[in-house]
């Protein structure tokens, strides 16, 4: 058994890139988002208690709400059990999809279409 399994010690198990799966929900468990975290937004997320993440695709940190102010709030993070995702609850401010809906997932997939509720 790897030790991060069994240690109480944090020990994220970042990947080849540096990056950790983090998934946000709310207090009621709905799925708000997935993204991304490198050990520098996991660190900035468990000290300021608000999410920021790795973006890929911009190469660079970013706090979510920096520019919409629907920033998440960190009531409690959790982390499985080898350490390579991250569980994030959050108040959010706001919706969480940058499209103005309140999850990211807010499409249903019928076929090859995509179907809002």
């Amino acid at each position: 058994m790897d030790p991060r399994e069994t240690s109480p010690r944090l020990d994220p198990k970042f990947d080849s890139n540096g990056l950790i799966t983090a998934v946000a929900t709310d207090r009621a468990g709905r799925l708000l988002m997935v993204a991304h975290m490198n050990a520098e937004a996991l660190a900035r997320t468990l000290e300021t208690r608000e999410a920021v993440f790795w973006s890929r695709s911009r190469a660079r940190l970013w706090k979510k709400g920096e520019t919409s102010g629907h920033v998440l709030r960190l009531i409690e993070a959790r982390i499985d059990c080898d350490q390579d995702a991250v569980w994030l609850i959050c108040d959010p401010a706001g919706p969480a999809c940058h499209t103005g809906a309140e999850s990211c997932f807010f499409r249903r997939i019928e076929g090859d279409a995509l179907v809002a509720p």
